[in-house]
């Protein structure tokens, strides 16, 4: 007891994700029920859960109610990485209920658990599925006839054994009619979804006793390396989400003449959206800024949507990746979520102590969602960048945009509120031939040039050539030349 209040040991899962969104473990002793219906990962989970607690000091008791044998269940589970055979009836014992189950005697098979249970001395209980419990008491007219009392001498037994116990069971809907819900302590609840062509695993935590959960639903995909949880990133408070850096400390772009048009660079700490149509050199630029800050002695992550990082990028930035001084997220998994991809360049970044992050593109990033994200993907962009602020790294992120001359947008997803920067690129048409114009549209709290700039791109990347100074209109595509001379400023204050 500390300061009047009981303490509640918390066990680390061991898998990833789940901690965060439990609360910050899984209470000891508590009485648990993951449910969910058949094929959403059920039993993957416990399974994950059970060998990653389970220690000859901490042995685990997985009892199966199921007609099939312990045996089959194992031949899928030894598949995934988790799985460690050295624990197998050393620390983790298997125990068959299916013949006392036979008979529907719920007497039987809580006898049975008990005769396991005062055996091994288990600080760890799994009963899989706990449905079949259910369906074997279901009698007409009285549909828990002697469930109420099976699971009330159960609660009461696991607790004075002081074991954490785990009921799987096999739950179409959260609204199933079960006094099971009423007295566990914890309750997790598996989904998956399909919509078009994608399927989407989910998990929400609807009850957690003695601790805040985070609420809604995460998504969780299921790898050869068992099951990650994919937690929201943490908006944090204002002053977690300042910038560490001063506004003078600036990084370097890369591209001749853009740094001067930023100011002095781009203030390290900040994040850069790049706005421009298809081939205008978006990835070009990202790539010089990975570039630039490897001749700096700087780390960096990238995670590209629309072609493979090596191919598209030139030799530079392939030799980079191959020597690890830039990481990437692999972005070819199906049916992403914001989350999940946040949750892995976030990784990534730590893992290389990385200052510059590079996403190209948001528009193929959208792509690669599963349907039932993309409508909330503005607000899970605003958690991504908040979870990449903390960081402390740099960011440059482009978009793709229809070169729409009657609207200039940077982003067609409205998201570019959420970045401290912008540059747009611009085609337009100069005496029948197809010319780039780029501007710095805004920099943070920092003056910067206001000057519609002309560029090219050659085999050394992009070349910022002078302005247009004779010709006006230049964003409405078509520019008129101009009769009088006019004198062009150099900057704003931002």
């Amino acid at each position: 007891m500390s300061n009047g209040k009981a303490t509640i040991n918390r066990l680390a899962t061991g898998v990833p994700g789940l901690d965060d969104v439990l609360g910050g473990g899984l209470p000891e002793y508590s009485f648990n029920i993951i449910a969910g219906p058949p094929g959403c990962g059920k039993t993957t989970l416990a399974h994950q859960v059970m060998f990653a607690l389970a220690t000859p000091e901490r042995p685990a008791l997985y009892f199966t109610v199921l007609g099939e044998p312990p045996l089959k269940m194992l031949r899928y589970q030894q598949q995934f990485d988790f799985f460690d055979n050295q624990k197998i009836n050393r620390s983790i014992h298997f125990i068959n209920l299916s013949d006392e189950m036979a008979g529907g005697d719920l007497e039987k098979v809580l006898a049975g658990i008990v005769t396991a249970v005062e055996a091994h001395g288990p600080s760890l209980v799994f009963v899989d599925s706990f449905r079949s419990v259910i369906l074997a008491s279901q009698t007409e007219g009285n549909p828990y006839v002697n469930l109420q009392q099976f699971i009330q001498q159960l609660g009461m037994l696991m607790t004075s054994w002081q074991a954490t116990t785990f009921l799987i069971g096999e739950y179409f809907t959260d609204k199933d009619p079960n006094p099971v819900f009423t007295v566990a302590d914890g309750l997790i609840w598996l989904q998956q979804g399909v919509e078009r062509n994608s399927m989407v695993r989910k998990m929400e935590i609807m009850k957690m006793r003695g601790q805040a959960t985070l609420p809604g639903l995460h998504t969780f995909r299921i790898t050869a390396d068992g099951i990650t949880v994919f937690a929201p990133m943490k908006l944090g408070t204002p002053a977690e989400m300042k910038s560490a850096w001063p506004i003078h400390d600036r990084v370097r772009m890369g591209v001749p003449g853009l740094d001067e048009m930023m100011g002095g660079g781009l203030p390290r700490g900040y994040s850069l959206l790049i706005a421009g149509p298809s081939g205008s050199g978006k990835s070009i630029m990202a790539a010089a800024f990975l570039a630039e800050g490897a001749r700096s002695g700087e780390t960096g992550v990238i995670a590209a949507f629309e072609q493979r990082a090596q191919r598209s990028r030139g030799r530079v930035i392939a030799e980079l990746i191959e020597s690890g001084r830039i990481g990437v997220v692999d972005t070819r998994e199906t049916d992403l979520s914001v989350d999940e991809i946040a949750t892995l360049v976030v990784a990534e970044v730590r893992r290389l102590k990385a200052t510059r992050v590079v996403i190209d593109s948001l528009s193929g990033f959208e792509l690669t969602l599963a349907p039932t994200f993309r409508q909330d993907f503005r607000e899970s962009m605003a958690r991504m960048m908040a979870g990449l602020a903390n960081t402390g790294a740099t960011v440059l992120m482009t978009s793709e945009l229809e070169d729409r001359y009657d609207d200039l947008r940077f982003s067609p997803y409205g998201a570019a509120f959420l970045t401290d920067s912008i540059i747009v690129q611009r085609y337009i048409e100069v005496e029948s031939r197809l010319q780039r114009v780029m501007a710095v549209v805004k920099v943070r709290s920092s003056a910067h040039s206001n000057e519609l700039r002309l560029f090219h791109i050659s085999d050394e990347g992009i070349e910022i050539d002078g302005m247009l100074t004779d010709h006006e209109g230049l964003l409405g595509g078509r520019p008129t030349r101009r009769h009088d001379s006019p004198t062009t400023p150099d900057a704003d204050d931002g």
